[in-house]
């Protein structure tokens, strides 16, 4: 809205014509009395909210000239008009700035250190996923107390196994969830007890990383569900490459990849968590238009 101009004064009311006196005497003083209610100046309407003071009388005295006074009626002169009060300026009109939205942390998952150290086996089974290739099959087990749910966890695992970019949609294998007679297991667990499992494989993985061991891959719930720090991506996505790494290995693929340049995309068997060096995270063996992801071997 503009500005709003305050309401100008009211003008005073003219003083009313007197019929004139005639006097005898040639000369003689006139006292004029004009008093505040007869020919007062209006009181100016203050926008800006501040009290005016009532006028205060004036007393004005005239002295007549020494020739006789004319007769006839005298005219008292009209008060000047009131002045209109300045307007009071006000705030520009618009918009008013938004307050700048605060940001939510997001709030990561709590992690236990240590378990049970026994686990809950998936009772839950599927078809058979892939076309080609030897057929392995594979249970789901999940450490006790760390409010995960098995059966859902299994869920996720075999997902992982048929995306269009994993082994099986390549002819490297075929895999099938089951609960018992597995050719392997992939264990979800606590970090201690991860740690436990993979050091009689005489690996060392500190608390932080995964492993495969004589009868399966063990992947540690801190990366399940906190992902990577060196990973573009949120920690579903990283699960993919927990599973494709490790499954990896139980295809046959024994050693690991390094970087095959940088800006190029980090092969599923490259150690990510260990660094890129240059390459882009990713979490597949094969690219979009299904080419395989390489790099120079390194152990």
């Amino acid at each position: 809205m503009g500005r709003r101009a305050a309401p100008a004064g009211r003008r005073g009311t003219g003083g009313k014509r007197r019929s004139g006196t005639r006097f005898g005497l040639p000369a003689l003083v006139l006292t004029t009395v004009v008093l505040g209610a007869g020919a007062a100046l209006a009181d100016l309407d203050d926008t800006a909210g501040k009290t005016t003071a009532a006028p205060t009388a004036e007393r004005t005295t005239a002295t007549a000239s020494p020739r006789p006074t004319p007769t006839g009626p005298t005219r008292t002169a009209a008060p000047p008009p009131a002045r209109p009060a300045p307007a009071t300026p006000t705030p520009e009109s618009g918009p008013k700035p938004r307050a700048t939205p605060k940001r939510t942390a997001v709030k990561r998952p709590q992690v236990p250190r240590s378990g049970a150290g026994t686990f809950t086996t998936a009772r839950s089974s599927g078809a058979p996923t892939g076309s080609g290739g030897t057929l392995r099959r594979y249970r789901v087990q999940v450490e006790d107390g760390i409010a995960l749910s098995a059966r859902d966890t299994a869920a996720e695992i075999q997902r992982i196994l048929a995306h269009p970019r994993s082994w099986a949609a390549h002819g490297r294998g075929r895999f099938q969830l089951v609960s018992e007679n597995a050719d392997f297991v992939i264990r979800i667990a606590t970090p201690d007890t991860a740690d436990a499992l993979c050091l009689r494989q005489g690996l060392r993985t500190r608390g932080e990383l995964n492993c495969e061991t004589a009868d399966g891959v063990v992947v540690n719930l801190r990366r399940w569900m906190l992902g990577s720090p060196t990973f573009a991506g949120e920690a579903e996505e990283y699960r993919h490459l927990i599973i494709n790494h490790e499954v990896g290995h139980e295809i046959g693929i024994r050693t690991h990849l390094g970087c095959p340049g940088p800006g190029r995309l980090a092969p599923a068997m490259m150690q990510q968590i260990k660094g890129l060096h240059g390459c882009r995270s990713n979490a597949f063996p094969y690219d979009e238009g299904g080419s395989y992801i390489t790099g120079p071997i390194v152990s």
